[in-house]
């Protein structure tokens, strides 16, 4: 499966784990790399010290390359770069802020960089940048979105036409048709956030994931719009939000609501009810699943892709002879 993307960041496969806070520890980072894609530590819920030792986790786990996200909102993301730099880790993914402000300091340290967006104007932003590919999220996404709220299969030829970067999907793709889909569109690979957060090697509580696998569709719902756009699960948490919201909160109330650690609270302690929990829209498409190790998921993933490949040869195939023999 060569393309843009593996060759870029030297990988089998053109799938990334996203960077998510509270998921995307050294084993479920080292795990995807393991499996051919490209693992990605969750800076966002770590301290310098302890990505520090995330790095060597990795490395010890794995000779695979891997990445470090780093949301550039962090009050520590200048000390989370730092780590990086000193650990000579192969790539970084910014999101959350302006990719002018790190991507050449990055360079210069021989990390390679792509950067998260939500629309095409961010897109040619990351080109002049000098970023070295684009990952553009759709509204379906988890945690953290655009505030275009613009959809995935909207948003991918919007930026693959003002842009010639290496481009990978994120939002709602969890299944090998949906990669084929916006590899169709544009995308030289995809992010999946929402099917690696609910593996084995994801350091979530299984709580949380058990909760994310039983979804209906519909069940999640994007809030704080006056804050920075955050998918979340139904639950007391986002009832209280819900509440909030619809008579008109301020943002400082907003702010007051969240506390400290809800994220942590409901997504890496376990707590479904009263926590904070951000996880995609995919999780319609993956209900009644069990909590499954990345191997067999990345090996259904790329398998449903081939798979659904195949078909579209085949029916193009006959197509053509059927179109022949008319004639």
């Amino acid at each position: 499966m060569n393309n843009r993307i593996t060759e870029l960041f030297g990988i089998q496969y053109p799938v990334i784990a996203g960077g998510m806070v509270w998921c995307s520890g050294w084993r479920l980072t080292a795990a995807v790399s393991e499996q051919g894609g490209l693992g990605l530590l969750g800076a966002g819920s770590m301290t310098p010290d302890v990505l520090r030792d995330q790095i060597r986790k990795v490395r010890a786990a794995t000779s695979k390359p891997f990445g470090v996200n780093v949301p550039l909102m962090k009050p520590n993301a200048d000390e989370l770069m730092q780590v990086i730099a000193e650990e000579q880790v192969p790539v970084v993914f910014t999101s959350a802020g302006s990719p002018k402000k790190w991507t050449g300091w990055l360079h210069d340290h021989g990390i390679k960089v792509a950067h998260v967006v939500s629309s095409s104007a961010f897109a040619v932003k990351c080109e002049a940048a000098g970023v070295d590919a684009i990952v553009a999220e759709g509204f379906e996404a988890g945690g953290h979105n655009g505030k275009e709220e613009t959809t995935t299969m909207c948003l991918i030829p919007a930026v693959r036409r003002v842009t010639n970067l290496p481009l990978i999907a994120a939002g709602g793709i969890a299944t090998g048709d949906a990669m084929l889909a916006v590899e169709a569109m544009g995308a030289d690979g995809v992010q999946l956030g929402t099917l690696f957060a609910l593996t084995q090697e994801s350091s979530a509580h299984e709580a949380f994931k058990r909760r994310c696998l039983n979804l209906e569709e519909g069940e999640t719902m994007l809030h704080f719009r006056k804050l920075s756009p955050t998918r979340l699960v139904k639950n007391n948490f986002q009832a209280q939000v819900q509440e909030a919201e619809d008579r008109g909160a301020s943002g400082d109330e907003l702010l007051e609501i969240i506390g400290i650690g809800k994220t942590r609270t409901g997504i890496y302690e376990g707590d479904v009810e009263n926590g904070e929990l951000e996880i995609g829209q995919a999780t319609g498409v993956l209900k009644g699943r069990e909590i499954e190790p990345v191997e067999v998921v990345m090996n259904r993933f790329v398998a449903e892709y081939y798979s659904y490949r195949r078909q579209l040869i085949n029916q193009a195939l006959e197509e053509q002879i059927s179109r022949r023999t008319l004639i």
